[in-house]
């Protein structure tokens, strides 16, 4: 049997992952001195109450080889084979802690792969691997086929607030205050594993409707589904998924809602939709 692994920066709750048959191993999030291992101990509308009142963004903790190096070796010993699919490298050092704990169980039985990406748009390749799992791919072509997609996985969402940005230091204080007074939504994307600011706008619908026309000069391939993430934001969620599914005539899709490591640079109020582009 082919046995699927991913991180809690998925997105994919601990219920969900049971119910597609994948195994999400925690991060940990730090608030000051409290730790919560992330889906866990935190669900992600404590972690938005938690960040709202926050003076300091929280951090994040990899998850640690040991726990990679028992959940592998327990696999195998079962006769499975493993696919891991995780967080981006340039987020995080989990893909690292999963690679090397690979070495130490040292057997081609086990895959594991750099998303390059996170939260709904890492959920999609996680779904897509179920698909080919289902389908009675091996572990090498399920991670085959996920590592091709790669290259042609889009996310792009719009942000409701500049003040976690500003936090984050990825925009200056003067920055903040004066879109704050301007109404400027920034429009950001996963690109090169990291999140980056693509442009902005002013207001939430004239963010979307840029996120649209960005979509339609990079289209997305309706043999793969799409997916649809928001952070604490169910309304705005709503109408995304109604805007892009009669724009673009989508119906195979799924709703994520981002978590914390996204969530933590942009805050409540976003949304967004990823998608595998046409070749």
């Amino acid at each position: 049997m082919v046995k699927i692994i991913t991180d809690s920066t998925s997105d994919i709750t601990q219920a969900e992952g049971a119910s597609l048959g994948v195994t999400v191993v925690p991060l940990t999030v730090h608030f000051g001195s409290e730790s919560y291992r992330d889906g866990i101990d935190l669900s992600k509308q404590e972690f938005y109450e938690k960040l709202a009142v926050a003076e300091t963004l929280p951090t994040t903790s990899q998850v640690p080889i040991g726990e990679f190096d028992v959940l592998f070796q327990r696999f195998v010993d079962c006769g499975d084979e493993v696919v891991g699919i995780f967080i981006s490298s340039e987020m995080s050092g989990t893909y690292q802690s999963a690679a090397v704990a690979r070495e130490h169980v040292n057997t081609e039985k086990i895959h594991v792969v750099d998303s390059r990406t996170a939260t709904f748009e890492l959920a999609l390749l996680v779904r897509l691997a179920v698909r080919y799992r289902d389908e009675g791919k091996s572990a090498g072509d399920i991670a085959a086929h996920i590592t091709a997609l790669i290259k042609r996985v889009r996310l792009i969402a719009v942000v409701d607030t500049l003040k976690y940005l500003k936090m984050s230091g990825r925009i200056s204080t003067t920055t903040a205050f004066v879109g704050g007074l301007l109404g400027i939504n920034p429009i950001i994307a996963i690109i090169g594993g990291k999140v980056e600011s693509i442009g902005k706008t002013r207001g939430p619908k004239a963010g979307l409707s840029f996120i649209r026309d960005r979509v339609m000069s990079d289209p997305p391939d309706l043999n793969y589904p799409v997916a649809f993430g928001n952070s604490n934001a169910p309304e705005a969620l709503r109408d995304t998924v109604v805007l892009f599914t009669e724009s673009f005539g989508i119906t195979d899709y799924f709703e994520e809602d981002i978590g914390l490591i996204v969530g933590t640079h942009v805050g409540p109020g976003a949304v967004g939709i990823a998608y595998i582009a046409k070749e």
